[in-house]
Protein backbone atom coordinates (compact mmCIF):
# COMPACT_ATOMS: atom_id res chain seq x y z
CA UNK A 1 0.00 0.00 0.00
CA UNK A 2 1.06 3.58 -0.53
CA UNK A 3 -0.30 6.61 1.27
CA UNK A 4 -2.47 7.65 -1.67
CA UNK A 5 -4.41 4.39 -1.46
CA UNK A 6 -6.76 5.58 1.30
CA UNK A 7 -7.17 9.34 1.30
CA UNK A 8 -5.32 11.70 -1.03
CA UNK A 9 -2.60 13.08 1.26
CA UNK A 10 -1.82 15.82 -1.25
CA UNK A 11 -5.44 17.00 -1.04
CA UNK A 12 -5.28 16.90 2.76
CA UNK A 13 -2.04 18.91 2.69
CA UNK A 14 -3.64 21.53 0.41
CA UNK A 15 -7.04 21.55 2.20
CA UNK A 16 -6.43 20.77 5.89
CA UNK A 17 -9.38 22.82 7.17
CA UNK A 18 -11.85 21.25 4.73
CA UNK A 19 -10.61 17.76 5.68
CA UNK A 20 -11.04 18.42 9.39
CA UNK A 21 -14.49 19.95 8.82
CA UNK A 22 -15.51 16.73 7.07
CA UNK A 23 -14.31 14.67 10.04
CA UNK A 24 -16.02 17.04 12.48
CA UNK A 25 -19.33 16.40 10.70
CA UNK A 26 -18.83 12.74 11.57
CA UNK A 27 -18.18 13.67 15.19
CA UNK A 28 -14.44 13.00 14.91
CA UNK A 29 -11.45 15.15 15.92
CA UNK A 30 -9.27 16.84 13.33
CA UNK A 31 -6.48 14.74 11.86
CA UNK A 32 -4.99 16.96 9.16
CA UNK A 33 -2.14 18.38 11.26
CA UNK A 34 -0.99 14.95 12.46
CA UNK A 35 -1.22 13.42 8.99
CA UNK A 36 0.63 16.31 7.33
CA UNK A 37 3.40 16.11 9.95
CA UNK A 38 3.88 12.39 9.31
CA UNK A 39 3.86 13.06 5.57
CA UNK A 40 6.46 15.82 5.92
CA UNK A 41 8.75 13.45 7.80
CA UNK A 42 8.11 10.77 5.19
CA UNK A 43 8.88 13.13 2.32
CA UNK A 44 12.03 14.34 4.07
CA UNK A 45 13.13 10.72 4.49
CA UNK A 46 12.48 10.08 0.79
CA UNK A 47 14.53 13.14 -0.16
CA UNK A 48 17.42 12.07 2.10
CA UNK A 49 17.40 8.55 0.68
CA UNK A 50 17.20 9.83 -2.90
CA UNK A 51 19.95 12.40 -2.27
CA UNK A 52 22.21 9.73 -0.75
CA UNK A 53 21.56 7.39 -3.67
CA UNK A 54 22.19 10.16 -6.22
CA UNK A 55 25.41 11.15 -4.45
CA UNK A 56 26.58 7.52 -4.30
CA UNK A 57 26.00 7.13 -8.05
CA UNK A 58 27.74 10.44 -8.80
CA UNK A 59 30.70 9.56 -6.54
CA UNK A 60 31.01 6.16 -8.20
CA UNK A 61 31.31 7.88 -11.57
CA UNK A 62 33.86 10.38 -10.15
CA UNK A 63 36.10 7.54 -8.95
CA UNK A 64 36.82 6.51 -12.52
CA UNK A 65 37.60 10.09 -13.54
CA UNK A 66 39.92 10.56 -10.54
CA UNK A 67 41.81 7.35 -11.31
CA UNK A 68 42.06 8.31 -14.96
CA UNK A 69 43.65 11.60 -13.88
CA UNK A 70 45.98 9.75 -11.45
CA UNK A 71 44.39 11.54 -8.50
CA UNK A 72 44.76 8.58 -6.17
CA UNK A 73 44.00 10.49 -2.96
CA UNK A 74 40.79 11.86 -4.42
CA UNK A 75 39.85 8.41 -5.69
CA UNK A 76 40.40 6.89 -2.24
CA UNK A 77 38.32 9.64 -0.61
CA UNK A 78 35.51 9.04 -3.12
CA UNK A 79 35.66 5.27 -2.53
CA UNK A 80 35.37 5.84 1.21
CA UNK A 81 32.39 8.14 0.61
CA UNK A 82 30.69 5.53 -1.58
CA UNK A 83 31.24 2.85 1.08
CA UNK A 84 29.80 5.15 3.76
CA UNK A 85 26.76 6.01 1.66
CA UNK A 86 26.25 2.36 0.75
CA UNK A 87 26.12 1.55 4.45
CA UNK A 88 23.78 4.49 5.24
CA UNK A 89 21.25 4.02 2.43
CA UNK A 90 19.51 0.87 3.84
CA UNK A 91 18.83 2.72 7.11
CA UNK A 92 17.47 5.73 5.21
CA UNK A 93 15.23 3.48 3.09
CA UNK A 94 14.05 1.66 6.22
CA UNK A 95 13.10 4.99 7.80
CA UNK A 96 11.16 5.93 4.68
CA UNK A 97 9.28 2.61 4.78
CA UNK A 98 8.56 3.00 8.50
CA UNK A 99 7.09 6.48 8.01
CA UNK A 100 5.12 5.37 4.94
CA UNK A 101 3.61 2.56 6.99
CA UNK A 102 2.84 4.97 9.84
CA UNK A 103 1.00 7.25 7.41
CA UNK A 104 -0.80 4.33 5.72
CA UNK A 105 -1.90 2.93 9.09
CA UNK A 106 -3.21 6.34 10.18
CA UNK A 107 -5.08 6.95 6.92
CA UNK A 108 -6.58 3.44 6.97
CA UNK A 109 -8.43 4.24 10.20
CA UNK A 110 -10.08 7.42 8.87
CA UNK A 111 -13.58 7.17 7.32
CA UNK A 112 -14.77 8.69 4.08
CA UNK A 113 -15.89 12.32 4.17
CA UNK A 114 -19.63 13.03 3.79
CA UNK A 115 -20.98 14.90 0.80
CA UNK A 116 -22.27 18.44 1.48
CA UNK A 117 -25.94 17.43 1.08
CA UNK A 118 -25.75 14.70 3.76
CA UNK A 119 -27.68 15.87 6.87
CA UNK A 120 -25.68 16.44 10.03
CA UNK A 121 -26.51 14.30 13.05
CA UNK A 122 -25.01 12.19 15.81
CA UNK A 123 -27.12 9.02 15.55
CA UNK A 124 -30.16 7.54 13.75
CA UNK A 125 -32.39 10.26 15.20
CA UNK A 126 -30.67 12.64 12.76
CA UNK A 127 -31.71 10.66 9.67
CA UNK A 128 -34.09 12.42 7.30
CA UNK A 129 -37.07 10.66 5.76
CA UNK A 130 -37.08 10.91 1.99
CA UNK A 131 -40.35 9.25 0.95
CA UNK A 132 -42.69 6.32 1.66
CA UNK A 133 -44.38 3.63 -0.38
CA UNK A 134 -47.69 1.97 0.47
CA UNK A 135 -49.43 2.05 3.83
CA UNK A 136 -49.63 0.01 7.02
CA UNK A 137 -52.16 -2.79 6.75
CA UNK A 138 -55.06 -3.19 9.13
CA UNK A 139 -55.50 -6.65 10.60
CA UNK A 140 -58.55 -7.98 12.40
CA UNK A 141 -56.18 -9.60 14.89
CA UNK A 142 -52.93 -8.80 16.71
CA UNK A 143 -50.14 -9.48 14.16
CA UNK A 144 -47.41 -11.83 15.37
CA UNK A 145 -43.65 -11.52 14.99
CA UNK A 146 -41.92 -13.72 12.43
CA UNK A 147 -40.32 -16.09 14.93
CA UNK A 148 -43.66 -16.88 16.56
CA UNK A 149 -45.23 -17.43 13.16
CA UNK A 150 -42.35 -19.60 11.94
CA UNK A 151 -42.17 -21.73 15.07
CA UNK A 152 -45.96 -22.22 15.15
CA UNK A 153 -45.79 -23.37 11.52
CA UNK A 154 -43.07 -25.85 12.50
CA UNK A 155 -40.84 -24.44 9.75
CA UNK A 156 -38.42 -22.16 11.64
CA UNK A 157 -36.22 -23.95 14.17
CA UNK A 158 -33.78 -21.93 16.30
CA UNK A 159 -33.25 -24.74 18.81
CA UNK A 160 -31.99 -27.16 16.15
CA UNK A 161 -29.73 -24.42 14.73
CA UNK A 162 -28.26 -23.78 18.18
CA UNK A 163 -27.33 -27.46 18.47
CA UNK A 164 -25.61 -27.26 15.11
CA UNK A 165 -23.94 -23.85 15.27
CA UNK A 166 -24.86 -21.90 18.41
CA UNK A 167 -26.85 -18.70 18.77
CA UNK A 168 -27.84 -16.42 15.86
CA UNK A 169 -28.47 -19.22 13.37
CA UNK A 170 -31.72 -20.69 12.08
CA UNK A 171 -32.95 -23.83 10.34
CA UNK A 172 -35.76 -23.19 7.83
CA UNK A 173 -37.89 -26.04 6.54
CA UNK A 174 -40.48 -26.82 3.88
CA UNK A 175 -42.48 -23.76 2.76
CA UNK A 176 -40.34 -21.16 4.52
CA UNK A 177 -37.11 -22.64 3.14
CA UNK A 178 -38.63 -22.52 -0.34
CA UNK A 179 -39.94 -18.99 0.22
CA UNK A 180 -36.46 -17.75 1.13
CA UNK A 181 -35.04 -19.38 -2.01
CA UNK A 182 -37.86 -17.90 -4.09
CA UNK A 183 -37.17 -14.41 -2.78
CA UNK A 184 -33.49 -14.56 -3.78
CA UNK A 185 -34.30 -15.93 -7.23
CA UNK A 186 -37.00 -13.30 -7.77
CA UNK A 187 -34.61 -10.47 -6.86
CA UNK A 188 -31.83 -11.75 -9.13
CA UNK A 189 -34.23 -12.14 -12.04
CA UNK A 190 -35.51 -8.56 -11.66
CA UNK A 191 -32.01 -7.07 -11.41
CA UNK A 192 -30.51 -9.06 -14.28
CA UNK A 193 -33.36 -9.07 -16.80
CA UNK A 194 -34.79 -5.60 -16.14
CA UNK A 195 -32.18 -3.47 -14.36
CA UNK A 196 -29.09 -4.34 -16.41
CA UNK A 197 -26.96 -5.94 -13.69
CA UNK A 198 -24.57 -8.76 -14.59
CA UNK A 199 -24.99 -11.79 -12.33
CA UNK A 200 -21.79 -13.02 -10.69
CA UNK A 201 -21.14 -16.12 -8.58
CA UNK A 202 -18.14 -14.93 -6.50
CA UNK A 203 -15.91 -16.74 -3.97
CA UNK A 204 -17.14 -16.60 -0.37
CA UNK A 205 -13.58 -16.68 1.03
CA UNK A 206 -11.29 -13.74 0.22
CA UNK A 207 -7.79 -12.47 0.99
CA UNK A 208 -6.76 -9.69 3.38
CA UNK A 209 -6.17 -7.15 0.62
CA UNK A 210 -9.66 -7.70 -0.79
CA UNK A 211 -11.25 -6.98 2.62
CA UNK A 212 -8.99 -3.94 2.91
CA UNK A 213 -10.09 -2.70 -0.50
CA UNK A 214 -13.72 -2.28 0.54
CA UNK A 215 -12.68 -1.11 4.06
CA UNK A 216 -13.79 -4.07 6.18
CA UNK A 217 -10.15 -4.22 7.28
CA UNK A 218 -8.46 -3.09 9.40
CA UNK A 219 -11.13 -1.04 11.21
CA UNK A 220 -13.80 -3.75 11.44
CA UNK A 221 -11.75 -6.91 11.87
CA UNK A 222 -13.69 -7.70 15.08
CA UNK A 223 -16.92 -8.13 13.08
CA UNK A 224 -15.53 -10.67 10.62
CA UNK A 225 -15.12 -14.45 10.54
CA UNK A 226 -11.70 -15.81 9.57
CA UNK A 227 -10.84 -19.26 8.21
CA UNK A 228 -7.40 -20.83 8.82
CA UNK A 229 -6.39 -24.32 7.71
CA UNK A 230 -6.28 -26.67 10.70
CA UNK A 231 -2.95 -28.24 9.71
CA UNK A 232 -1.39 -24.79 9.67
CA UNK A 233 -2.77 -24.06 13.15
CA UNK A 234 -1.31 -27.28 14.54
CA UNK A 235 2.08 -26.60 12.98
CA UNK A 236 2.11 -22.95 14.10
CA UNK A 237 1.03 -23.94 17.63
CA UNK A 238 3.93 -26.36 17.89
CA UNK A 239 6.41 -23.72 16.71
CA UNK A 240 4.91 -21.10 19.01
CA UNK A 241 5.06 -23.28 22.11
CA UNK A 242 8.54 -24.56 21.26
CA UNK A 243 9.89 -21.01 21.21
CA UNK A 244 8.33 -19.93 24.52
CA UNK A 245 10.62 -19.16 27.42
CA UNK A 246 10.73 -22.24 29.70
CA UNK A 247 9.38 -20.30 32.67
CA UNK A 248 6.45 -18.94 30.64
CA UNK A 249 5.73 -22.40 29.24
CA UNK A 250 5.68 -23.91 32.75
CA UNK A 251 3.34 -21.18 33.99
CA UNK A 252 1.04 -21.76 31.00
CA UNK A 253 0.96 -25.53 31.64
CA UNK A 254 0.06 -24.93 35.31
CA UNK A 255 -2.66 -22.47 34.32
CA UNK A 256 -4.19 -24.87 31.79
CA UNK A 257 -4.28 -27.61 34.43
CA UNK A 258 -5.91 -25.38 37.03
CA UNK A 259 -9.56 -25.28 38.02
CA UNK A 260 -11.86 -23.14 35.89
CA UNK A 261 -12.40 -20.78 38.84
CA UNK A 262 -8.68 -20.42 39.58
CA UNK A 263 -7.27 -16.91 38.89
CA UNK A 264 -4.48 -18.60 36.96
CA UNK A 265 -6.99 -19.36 34.23
CA UNK A 266 -6.97 -15.68 33.33
CA UNK A 267 -3.32 -16.03 32.34
CA UNK A 268 -4.19 -19.06 30.20
CA UNK A 269 -7.02 -17.15 28.50
CA UNK A 270 -4.75 -14.20 27.74
CA UNK A 271 -2.04 -16.52 26.44
CA UNK A 272 -4.60 -18.19 24.16
CA UNK A 273 -5.68 -14.84 22.71
CA UNK A 274 -2.04 -13.88 22.14
CA UNK A 275 -1.34 -17.22 20.47
CA UNK A 276 -4.37 -16.96 18.16
CA UNK A 277 -3.38 -13.42 17.22
CA UNK A 278 0.07 -14.75 16.36
CA UNK A 279 -1.46 -17.50 14.19
CA UNK A 280 -3.62 -14.97 12.38
CA UNK A 281 -0.65 -12.69 11.66
CA UNK A 282 1.53 -15.52 10.41
CA UNK A 283 -1.32 -16.99 8.38
CA UNK A 284 -1.96 -13.60 6.80
CA UNK A 285 1.71 -13.13 5.98
CA UNK A 286 1.82 -16.58 4.37
CA UNK A 287 -1.53 -16.06 2.61
CA UNK A 288 -2.95 -19.18 4.28
CA UNK A 289 -5.93 -17.42 5.87
CA UNK A 290 -9.12 -16.24 4.25
CA UNK A 291 -12.08 -14.14 5.38
CA UNK A 292 -15.71 -15.19 5.02
CA UNK A 293 -17.42 -12.38 3.14
CA UNK A 294 -19.73 -10.15 5.23
CA UNK A 295 -21.47 -9.15 1.98
CA UNK A 296 -20.96 -9.77 -1.73
CA UNK A 297 -19.96 -6.10 -1.96
CA UNK A 298 -16.46 -7.30 -1.07
CA UNK A 299 -15.72 -9.62 -4.02
CA UNK A 300 -17.92 -7.74 -6.51
CA UNK A 301 -16.27 -4.35 -5.94
CA UNK A 302 -12.81 -5.90 -5.98
CA UNK A 303 -13.38 -7.29 -9.48
CA UNK A 304 -11.81 -4.03 -10.71
CA UNK A 305 -8.96 -3.91 -8.20
CA UNK A 306 -5.49 -3.13 -9.56
CA UNK A 307 -6.85 -2.46 -13.03
CA UNK A 308 -7.47 0.37 -15.48
CA UNK A 309 -10.92 0.21 -17.11
CA UNK A 310 -11.78 2.00 -20.35
CA UNK A 311 -14.42 4.68 -19.78
CA UNK A 312 -16.41 3.26 -22.70
CA UNK A 313 -17.04 0.11 -20.60
CA UNK A 314 -18.61 2.09 -17.75
CA UNK A 315 -20.82 1.82 -15.86
CA UNK A 316 -20.20 -1.73 -14.69
CA UNK A 317 -23.11 -3.17 -12.73
CA UNK A 318 -22.82 -6.46 -10.84
CA UNK A 319 -25.24 -8.46 -8.72
CA UNK A 320 -24.85 -11.64 -6.68
CA UNK A 321 -26.99 -13.64 -4.31
CA UNK A 322 -24.73 -15.12 -1.64
CA UNK A 323 -24.60 -16.24 1.95
CA UNK A 324 -23.05 -13.54 4.14
CA UNK A 325 -21.24 -13.97 7.45
CA UNK A 326 -20.93 -11.45 10.30
CA UNK A 327 -19.78 -11.86 13.88
CA UNK A 328 -22.26 -9.20 15.08
CA UNK A 329 -19.61 -8.36 17.68
CA UNK A 330 -21.31 -5.11 18.68
CA UNK A 331 -24.84 -6.55 18.84
CA UNK A 332 -24.76 -8.25 22.25
CA UNK A 333 -28.28 -8.20 23.68
CA UNK A 334 -29.81 -6.84 20.44
CA UNK A 335 -32.41 -8.83 18.49
CA UNK A 336 -31.47 -12.04 20.26
CA UNK A 337 -34.72 -13.70 19.13
CA UNK A 338 -35.50 -14.33 15.53
CA UNK A 339 -33.71 -13.68 12.23
CA UNK A 340 -32.98 -9.94 12.39
CA UNK A 341 -29.31 -10.33 13.37
CA UNK A 342 -27.81 -13.62 12.21
CA UNK A 343 -24.22 -14.77 11.89
CA UNK A 344 -25.17 -16.26 8.50
CA UNK A 345 -27.78 -14.79 6.16
CA UNK A 346 -28.52 -14.47 2.43
CA UNK A 347 -28.44 -11.20 0.56
CA UNK A 348 -28.71 -10.04 -3.04
CA UNK A 349 -26.05 -7.37 -3.51
CA UNK A 350 -25.84 -4.59 -6.11
CA UNK A 351 -22.49 -3.00 -7.03
CA UNK A 352 -21.87 -0.23 -9.55
CA UNK A 353 -18.53 1.03 -10.88
CA UNK A 354 -18.69 4.36 -12.68
CA UNK A 355 -17.16 7.79 -13.26
CA UNK A 356 -17.18 10.72 -10.81
CA UNK A 357 -19.55 12.63 -13.06
CA UNK A 358 -22.14 9.83 -13.12
CA UNK A 359 -21.91 8.45 -9.58
CA UNK A 360 -24.60 10.57 -7.92
CA UNK A 361 -27.15 9.67 -10.61
CA UNK A 362 -26.09 6.03 -10.27
CA UNK A 363 -26.92 6.15 -6.55
CA UNK A 364 -30.47 7.30 -7.33
CA UNK A 365 -30.77 4.56 -9.95
CA UNK A 366 -29.53 1.88 -7.53
CA UNK A 367 -32.01 3.03 -4.90
CA UNK A 368 -34.85 2.77 -7.43
CA UNK A 369 -33.75 -0.78 -8.38
CA UNK A 370 -33.80 -1.89 -4.73
CA UNK A 371 -37.16 -0.20 -4.16
CA UNK A 372 -38.70 -1.99 -7.14
CA UNK A 373 -38.22 -5.33 -5.40
CA UNK A 374 -40.25 -4.17 -2.39
CA UNK A 375 -42.88 -2.49 -4.56
CA UNK A 376 -43.54 -5.73 -6.44
CA UNK A 377 -43.88 -7.54 -3.15
CA UNK A 378 -46.28 -4.77 -2.05
CA UNK A 379 -44.39 -4.17 1.19
CA UNK A 380 -44.82 -0.86 2.98
CA UNK A 381 -41.48 0.94 3.45
CA UNK A 382 -39.84 4.30 3.82
CA UNK A 383 -36.54 5.68 2.49
CA UNK A 384 -34.30 7.75 4.76
CA UNK A 385 -31.10 9.65 4.07
CA UNK A 386 -28.59 8.71 6.74
CA UNK A 387 -27.04 11.53 8.71
CA UNK A 388 -23.28 11.97 9.13
CA UNK A 389 -23.27 10.17 12.48
CA UNK A 390 -25.06 7.06 11.20
CA UNK A 391 -23.30 6.55 7.87
CA UNK A 392 -21.00 3.61 7.20
CA UNK A 393 -17.21 3.99 7.30
CA UNK A 394 -16.69 3.92 3.50
CA UNK A 395 -19.77 5.93 2.48
CA UNK A 396 -20.06 9.52 1.25
CA UNK A 397 -23.84 9.30 1.17
CA UNK A 398 -26.30 6.54 2.07
CA UNK A 399 -30.00 5.86 1.61
CA UNK A 400 -31.57 3.24 3.87
CA UNK A 401 -34.78 1.49 2.91
CA UNK A 402 -36.69 0.57 6.04
CA UNK A 403 -39.51 -1.95 5.67
CA UNK A 404 -42.51 -1.94 8.01
CA UNK A 405 -42.80 -5.06 10.18
CA UNK A 406 -46.36 -5.32 11.55
CA UNK A 407 -45.41 -7.90 14.18
CA UNK A 408 -42.67 -5.70 15.60
CA UNK A 409 -44.66 -2.53 14.99
CA UNK A 410 -41.60 -0.73 13.62
CA UNK A 411 -39.53 0.00 10.54
CA UNK A 412 -36.36 -2.07 10.09
CA UNK A 413 -33.55 -1.63 7.59
CA UNK A 414 -33.77 -3.97 4.62
CA UNK A 415 -31.37 -2.20 2.25
CA UNK A 416 -28.58 0.37 2.37
CA UNK A 417 -27.47 2.02 -0.89
CA UNK A 418 -24.19 3.90 -0.59
CA UNK A 419 -22.00 6.08 -2.76
CA UNK A 420 -18.35 5.64 -1.76
CA UNK A 421 -16.77 8.00 -4.28
CA UNK A 422 -13.11 7.14 -4.91
CA UNK A 423 -12.54 5.97 -1.31
CA UNK A 424 -12.59 2.25 -2.09
CA UNK A 425 -11.03 2.71 -5.52
CA UNK A 426 -7.95 4.27 -3.93
CA UNK A 427 -7.62 1.35 -1.55
CA UNK A 428 -7.98 -1.09 -4.48
CA UNK A 429 -5.96 1.01 -6.98
CA UNK A 430 -8.92 0.80 -9.37
CA UNK A 431 -8.86 3.41 -12.13
CA UNK A 432 -10.25 4.18 -15.56
CA UNK A 433 -8.84 5.70 -18.73
CA UNK A 434 -10.84 8.69 -19.96
CA UNK A 435 -12.27 8.67 -23.47
CA UNK A 436 -9.51 11.00 -24.68
CA UNK A 437 -7.05 8.19 -23.90
CA UNK A 438 -4.71 10.40 -21.90
CA UNK A 439 -6.16 11.01 -18.44
CA UNK A 440 -6.31 8.19 -15.87
CA UNK A 441 -8.55 8.77 -12.84
CA UNK A 442 -9.89 6.82 -9.90
CA UNK A 443 -13.24 5.10 -10.36
CA UNK A 444 -16.25 5.74 -8.15
CA UNK A 445 -17.86 2.73 -6.46
CA UNK A 446 -21.38 2.18 -5.12
CA UNK A 447 -23.00 -0.71 -3.33
CA UNK A 448 -26.45 -1.58 -2.08
CA UNK A 449 -28.66 -4.43 -0.94
CA UNK A 450 -31.12 -5.46 -3.56
CA UNK A 451 -32.30 -6.61 -0.95
CA UNK A 452 -31.46 -8.58 2.23
CA UNK A 453 -33.20 -11.91 1.63
CA UNK A 454 -33.60 -12.91 5.27
CA UNK A 455 -35.18 -9.62 6.19
CA UNK A 456 -37.42 -9.78 3.12
CA UNK A 457 -38.57 -13.17 4.36
CA UNK A 458 -39.38 -11.63 7.74
CA UNK A 459 -41.26 -8.76 6.08
CA UNK A 460 -43.30 -11.09 3.86
CA UNK A 461 -44.16 -13.36 6.80
CA UNK A 462 -45.30 -10.52 9.04
CA UNK A 463 -47.06 -8.54 6.30
CA UNK A 464 -48.84 -11.49 4.67
CA UNK A 465 -49.77 -13.36 7.86
CA UNK A 466 -53.39 -14.48 8.13
CA UNK A 467 -55.76 -15.31 10.96
CA UNK A 468 -54.58 -18.59 12.45
CA UNK A 469 -50.89 -18.11 11.52
CA UNK A 470 -50.74 -19.14 7.86
CA UNK A 471 -48.74 -17.00 5.38
CA UNK A 472 -50.17 -15.87 2.03
CA UNK A 473 -47.58 -16.00 -0.77
CA UNK A 474 -47.26 -12.65 -2.62
CA UNK A 475 -48.38 -12.76 -6.25
CA UNK A 476 -44.86 -11.95 -7.49
CA UNK A 477 -43.46 -15.07 -5.82
CA UNK A 478 -46.09 -17.68 -6.64
CA UNK A 479 -44.44 -18.82 -9.87
CA UNK A 480 -41.24 -19.43 -7.90
CA UNK A 481 -43.24 -21.47 -5.38
CA UNK A 482 -44.76 -23.87 -7.91
CA UNK A 483 -48.07 -22.01 -7.72
CA UNK A 484 -48.34 -22.38 -3.94
CA UNK A 485 -50.52 -19.57 -2.58
CA UNK A 486 -50.43 -20.23 1.15
CA UNK A 487 -47.86 -21.61 3.58
CA UNK A 488 -49.56 -23.56 6.31
CA UNK A 489 -48.58 -25.87 9.11
CA UNK A 490 -48.03 -29.42 7.86
CA UNK A 491 -50.75 -31.74 9.07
Amino acid sequence: MTAKDMHDIKWIRDNPDAFDRGLARRGLPGEAKRLVEIDERRRAAIQKAEAALARRNAASREIGAAKKSNEEAAAQALMAEVARLKAEIPALEAEEKKLSKELDDALAQIPNLPLPEVPDGKDPSGNVEHHRFGAKRNYGFAPQQHFDLGEDLGQMDFEAAAKLSGARFVVLKRGLARLERALGQFMLDVHTTEHGYTEVAPPLLVRDEVMFGTAQLPKFEHDQFMAINVDFVKQAAGEYLKNLEPSVKEELERALASDAQDPARDFADRAFVTMMSHFAEVAGAQQTRRWLIPTAEVPLTNLVRESIVDEAALPLRFTAGTPCFRAEAGAAGKDTRGMIRQHQFDKVELVSITTPEESKDELERMLACAEEVLRRLDLHYRVVTLCTGDMGFAAQKTYDIEVWLPGQGMYREISSCSLCGEFQARRMNARYRARDGRQIRYLHTLNGSGVAVGRALIAVMETYQQQGGSIAVPDALQRYMGGLKTIERAQ
